[in-house]
């Protein structure tokens, strides 16, 4: 077993008080019947979160929109088994939708992991949201400093060019500066 899978069933499980609805879901190998449940009225986060992981990890795009849903929970562990499965599953509507999520002032708070995913994409979407969310991080007294480092570390990552300004910016900040000059590092050299 996966070890994302793994620890997904684990946390479900114990979220679940380990049911029998809970067995049949870890246990099903029909596809038909996970995405059953997340169309069914009435359903439990925990069943619905665990038939998005499963049919996203499996590669069925049945799952997508319930785990765009997830992404944006205020639950971590929920955002970061979403942000995994949405990973694998491939679909080219991910890196659109977790740009939108990331770059969503109004949910700033929850854009830890769609920061991580656009990394891990490296869509052509990915370092233009990057770029977006971490200059609104840039202002004084800003809450926000683990998704202002993931931006800082993803751009860092990508190493695209466009985010010199906005890194440049960025180790002028204390909290960020180390981070910001390790990225700026791997930026490809400015011509001349």
């Amino acid at each position: 077993m996966d070890e994302a899978l793994r620890a997904v069933t684990e946390r479900i499980r114990k979220e679940s008080g380990g049911t029998a609805a809970y067995e049949h879901l870890a246990a099903t190998d029909e596809q038909d019947v996970l995405a059953d449940v997340l169309t069914a009225p009435e359903q439990p986060l925990w069943a619905r979160e665990l038939a998005a992981f499963r049919l996203g990890v499996a590669g069925d795009r049945r799952a997508f929109e319930s785990l765009v849903l997830l992404l944006n929970h205020r639950d971590q562990e929920r955002c970061a088994s979403a942000a995994h499965a949405l990973a694998v599953l491939g679909d080219p509507r991910t890196a659109r939708a977790a740009a939108a999520l990331a770059t969503n002032e109004l949910r700033v708070a929850y854009a830890l992991h769609p920061v991580r995913l656009l990394t891990r994409l490296r869509a052509p979407e990915s370092a233009p949201a990057l770029i977006t969310t971490l200059r609104r991080r840039l202002v004084p007294h800003d809450p926000y400093r683990k998704v202002a480092l993931a931006c800082v570390e993803g751009l860092g990552s990508l190493a695209d060019p466009r985010a010199r300004e906005v890194l440049t910016e960025a180790a002028a900040h204390p909290r960020l500066a180390m981070a910001a000059s390790a990225a700026l590092a791997r930026l490809p050299s400015k011509r001349r």
